[in-house]
């Protein structure tokens, strides 16, 4: 796996960084979830920033984000909302429009291509090359998309249907920065998106939910260069 072969790159253990990461995107993500106050300075030391374009963010007090001048993107992590599957299968009577498990998985690893797509793109656009080994003037962006609610996603059912909705759905970015040779956590952010949803049904399929997922990462990878720009000087007056 791309992860894995990424992370065995690292000066520190992959089962480390994994270990970090699954007890971040579980402390964190439940704060947003719940819309709980986030603590001041989380578990491995990082602090709150104030006033933070992202619902949640945390940086280590003396990171030097201004050296890094390339991204390495790790494979993005995708969780459904939790009995997803079970409440969009609650109503449908047609076994062939059920979403199987084989879409559950088509989805997620749908997303995470678009994500890594979305995210080179944005990046290098910005003027940062994304790169597929670490160095000292890497970044290591390790992401996740969790609490996926998909309104009215397509199945491989051979038949046409068609579904309206008035909003497409949402998620919840979790992303976590490193320096990518000594592996140290260097940030880590958590933020809500919906579908823009002005209240007008429209058409829901594959492609329309792709546009919607395109626009939201957009944001979240235009917050990041944004981030990279001020640390760089770039953009300001």
């Amino acid at each position: 796996m791309k992860v894995l072969a990424h992370t065995r790159s690292l000066r520190v253990s992959a089962r480390t960084i994994v270990l970090m990461f699954g007890v971040g995107l579980l402390l964190i993500g439940r704060v947003v979830m719940a819309a709980e106050e986030p603590p001041e300075v989380t578990h491995d030391g990082l602090h709150l920033v104030p006033d933070s374009e992202a619902a949640v963010a945390y940086t280590k007090p003396d990171a030097d984000f201004g050296i890094y001048d390339r991204v390495l993107i790790l494979d993005c992590y995708v969780a459904f909302k939790k009995n997803w599957q079970r409440d969009q299968n609650r109503n449908i009577r047609s076994v062939g429009r059920r979403i199987s498990d084989d879409d559950v998985a088509r989805i997620k690893s749908d997303l995470a291509e678009l994500f890594r797509t979305v995210f080179t793109e944005q990046i290098s656009e910005g003027g940062y090359a994304v790169v597929d080994q670490p160095a000292g003037d890497v970044l290591l962006v390790r992401p996740a998309i969790i609490d996926l609610d998909i309104t009215a996603p397509d199945t491989n059912d051979a038949g046409r249907t068609y579904t309206f909705t008035s909003s497409a759905g949402a998620a919840t970015l979790y992303l976590e920065l490193y320096d990518s040779v000594s592996g140290e956590i260097l940030a880590r952010a958590v933020d809500r998106k919906a579908d823009r949803g002005y209240g007008n049904m429209t058409w829901s399929n594959r492609v329309s939910n792709s546009q919607e997922a395109k626009r939201m990462l957009r944001g979240w990878a235009d917050l990041l260069v944004d981030g990279l720009d001020e640390v760089h000087g770039k953009g300001g007056d």
